[in-house]
Order: C-alpha cells, then sequence, then structure tokens
C-alpha cells in the first residue's frame, strides 16, 4: 500500500497544535521537535525549520509557549520552549475541535446518502 499523501496545505493550519501536544509532554527545542513530528507521522510529514520557528514566534506572542535557554556545557547553547496553561488549554480546546470536524469529515466524505424515492 502506498504512502498517505498528506498535503502540507491540509496539516499547515495543524503546526501551532502539533508544536503545543509535543510540549504537552515535556520542554523541547526546535530540532527535537523536528525530529519528533517525523516520528509521530511515520516519516510521511517533515516541518522545516522555518516553519517551526514561525510557529514558535506566534506561540510566544500568544502566551501559550515560553522559550528559555539551556545550561549546555558543550556544543551551542539550545533554545526550549515549554507549554504555559494558556497553551494547555488552547491544545484542549483544539483536539476538541479535531474530533468534532474530524466526525464531520468522516460522514461527508466516507459516509453513504440515503436514497430518496421520486
Amino acid at each position: 500500500m502506498a504512502q498517505a499523501d498528506i498535503s502540507k496545505e491540509m496539516i499547515r493550519g495543524y503546526t501551532g497544535t502539533i508544536v503545543l501536544n509535543i510540549l504537552a509532554q515535556g520542554d523541547s527545542y526546535g530540532y527535537q521537535i523536528s525530529k519528533d513530528v517525523t516520528q509521530l507521522s511515520g516519516g510521511d510529514y517533515e516541518i522545516n525549520e522555518a516553519t517551526l520557528y514561525t510557529v514558535f514566534r506566534r506561540l510566544a506572542k500568544n502566551g501559550s509557549v515560553e522559550g528559555y535557554w539551556g545550561d549546555e556545557t558543550q556544543g551551542s547553547r539550545r533554545k526550549y520552549y515549554r507549554i504555559t496553561d494558556q497553551g494547555m488549554a488552547e491544545l484542549a480546546a483544539a483536539q476538541e475541535n479535531w474530533n468534532a470536524a474530524k466526525k464531520v469529515m468522516d460522514e461527508l466524505i466516507l459516509g453513504k446518502v440515503e436514497q430518496h424515492n421520486g
């Protein structure tokens, strides 16, 4: 069976929610989040750095995440992100909206129309 052809446009509206989901599981930094996205999608989707850092800026501006510098002793310092309480609420609302939308889309795309007589 061929890999699912996942449209980047389809995912684009959910990149913030994807990042929030990963950060809800623990603080992280850009490169690791990029690897997590690839792993979560089974390799079917990769998020590029430019997109990821745009998402970080937007989420930080909205108060959904906070950034801080790590204290690595070797190599360059990493900027880590943590989800805030507001980010947790935003994630919960987005997941609820996703579940509702998914149910409707399943019906619209997979559902059968009742046959009308006459």
